[in-house]
Parts: C-alpha cells; sequence; structure tokens
C-alpha cells in the first residue's frame, strides 16, 4: 500500500457497489472424499444462513476444494467474496488454482508488491494487511490460515477484516490448527487427508551444539548426512531455522528465504520443479506452500519460534500428495521442549481417530 499517514487523502465508495457481468463457470472436475463432501455442504449450509463456520482440518485434508461450492454458490447469487491470508505465499499458491475452477470470474489477487490489475474483482484473494483497503466491499469472507503470524497476534488486522466485511455478513474461518478465538458454534472436523493415508510423525533427533557449530562455519554431521541423503535421490527438503541471522550465516551455497527475501517466490518455484534441490527457510514457509515428496528438518526444533502450532505445520508440508503420502519429518533439538512433544501427540491423536 505505501506509506499512508495522517494527512493522506484517501476516498471511499458510498454509492451501491458495481457488480460483475460475467456468467460464472465452475470449471472443477475433481472428487471430494465423503468426508470432505461432508464438510463441504456443513460449510455451504452456514455461508447460506450467513452464520460464522470453521472449518477445522489437518494439514493436506484438501480445505481448499471444501471452499469451491460456496464461493461458486455466492457468485451466482452476486455476491462479492473475499478469501483473506495472513502470508503472502498462501495468496500466490491460491491464486493460480482460483483461476482454473473459475475461469470466467475476474480475480484479483492481492499482496505487497503486487501488479496492478485491471477490472471489476468479483472474488478478490488477499493478504490480511491488504483489507485495510476495503469498507463494507464483502458479502462473504474466508479467513485461510486464521491462527497464523500476525494476523491471529494483531488486533488492527482483525479489525481491517471486520471492516472490510459488510456489517451483517458473517466472516468465516479455515485451518488446521485453531486458536480458541476462533472457535464457533458451527464447525466442521476433517481429521484425515484426502489419500486417506495417516499424517507423517515427525522423530526426534539430538543435534548437541549446533548453534555453536553453526556459528564456528561448520554444519553438524547429523545435519549434514540428512542434507546430502536428500540431495543424492533428487529429493526435495526443506530445512526451517528459527533465525535469520542463522539462516543467512549458514554454510554452503543452499538457497534461501525469509519474510523480506526479494526472490521467495522464484525460489519456491524452482524447488517445485526440481531445478535446486532444496531450501533453507525460517518459519514463513510453514504454511501454504505444497511440494511433491517434499522432506523436512527443523534445526533447533526446541526454540520458541517453533510453537506446537507452527511444528505441526510444518510437518504438514510432508506427504500430501496420493503419489507420495508419507516422508521424513525430523525434528532436530538441543532438548526435547513442550512444545514439540505436543506437536507429535496431537498428530498422532489425528492419526488415531
Amino acid at each position: 500500500m505505501g506509506r499512508v499517514s495522517s494527512c493522506s487523502e484517501l476516498l471511499l465508495w458510498h454509492s451501491d457497489h458495481a457488480r460483475g457481468a460475467n456468467a460464472h463457470e465452475f470449471a472443477w472436475s475433481g472428487r471430494l472424499t465423503p468426508l470432505q463432501k461432508k464438510a463441504s455442504e456443513e460449510l455451504l449450509t452456514s455461508v447460506e444462513q450467513n452464520k460464522s463456520h470453521l472449518l477445522h482440518a489437518v494439514c493436506g485434508a484438501g480445505k481448499t476444494e471444501l471452499l469451491f461450492l460456496s464461493i461458486f454458490r455466492c457468485l451466482e447469487q452476486g455476491k462479492r467474496v473475499c478469501v483473506a491470508a495472513p502470508r503472502t505465499d498462501v495468496i500466490l499458491e491460491l491464486f493460480p488454482r482460483f483461476q482454473k475452477v473459475f475461469p470466467k470470474t475476474t480475480i484479483h489477487a492481492l499482496y505487497g508488491g503486487a501488479p496492478d490489475q485491471e477490472g471489476f474483482a468479483e472474488l478478490i484473494l488477499s493478504t490480511t494487511h491488504q483489507l485495510y483497503r476495503f469498507e463494507k466491499a464483502f458479502d462473504v469472507v474466508f479467513v485461510d490460515e486464521a491462527d497464523a503470524f500476525p494476523y491471529y497476534a494483531d488486533e488492527t488486522l482483525q479489525r481491517a477484516v471486520k471492516k472490510a466485511t459488510k456489517q451483517e455478513a458473517a466472516i468465516h474461518y479455515v485451518t488446521a490448527t485453531p486458536t480458541k478465538s476462533l472457535q464457533t458454534t458451527n464447525q466442521s472436523v476433517l481429521s484425515r487427508r484426502y489419500h486417506g493415508h495417516d499424517l507423517p510423525v515427525p522423530r526426534f533427533d539430538s543435534l548437541w551444539g549446533y548453534a555453536r557449530q553453526l556459528n564456528k562455519g561448520k554444519v553438524p554431521h547429523k545435519l549434514q548426512q540428512w542434507i546430502e541423503e536428500k540431495t543424492k535421490t533428487n529429493t526435495p527438503f526443506l530445512v526451517f531455522l528459527p533465525t535469520i541471522e542463522m539462516l543467512e550465516n549458514f554454510p554452503g551455497d543452499l538457497p534461501r528465504v525469509h519474510a523480506e527475501h526479494p526472490d521467495r517466490k522464484e525460489l519456491v518455484m524452482q524447488l517445485r520443479e526440481k531445478k535446486i534441490s532444496g531450501l533453507l527457510t525460517t518459519t514463513i514457509l510453514e504454511r501454504g506452500i505444497t511440494i511433491e515428496n517434499v522432506q523436512v528438518a527443523v534445526v533447533g526444533a526446541e526454540q520458541k519460534i517453533f510453537t506446537s502450532s507452527a511444528l505441526i505445520q510444518i510437518s504438514g508440508r510432508v506427504g500430501r500428495s496420493f503419489q507420495y503420502p508419507d516422508g521424513d519429518i525430523v525434528f532436530f533439538h538441543h532438548g526435547i521442549s513442550r512444545e514439540m512433544d505436543k506437536a507429535q501427540t496431537a498428530i498422532e491423536g489425528w492419526n488415531r481417530s
């Protein structure tokens, strides 16, 4: 949005909202599992009754597909719809998928650095920050990954979402790790992934003194072995690090990304296309990206930045496809934390349900 100060001129539109003239098309040919279909219909009922709904589903359950029917019905009725998320990466992941599903709908994707887009958008995909632009603009709003930082910790972002929504319109939430504040009367729970396989359970592996070794410019032996094994087998991988400083000072020439990295989108695409073997990353990639057969290591999993929710989301990057429903997720640590235990226990609990 650029800089906005108290002397900036802001314009509000007070007339009736424009309506798109498109005859919307629903071009999704996929099939929902019985659990997905039930949750999709429950969400649609809440949308039609204008009641807030929480879609609580494990990572990789196919949450996005569950929104399609509700969004299409709203578009058919001339309603304006917003799908919001705290992270730019989620919007970048969703945009091409929604364009394929709704090929005749004008869709805009709004995030920091997004290109100008023409026309009146009936469906907007937006970071929660970009919703400062709107006031009482949307008939229906879905907030994806509503427990993610910074949205859950920033009341101004939460107010921005409410301000962008029409006064009587309900807001619906989608996440694998909901906070207590997101609990609503209407909920759908999906405890299984769409392919029916168990969630990969993280394993714990000690990496004593990893911070000291990395500070000396040396990759700990176990971690080096893990990276070399994935590289030799041409298996894509992500290594999550707790700080930007540790990320930038990590020995070697592995590509690395963080929240302010200018080429983050391109590097993730290169990993998806197997043009690079792996990425070093901060928690910025804990959500919203799907890479086939990706394997994951968390270095310093005991550190405070890695909450149980973050660790569950990171673990959820693994085993998301039919072809590769399993995979390695390892928490390298200098002592096991309660958050690590909570994450592992929660994932094992989903597998038993």
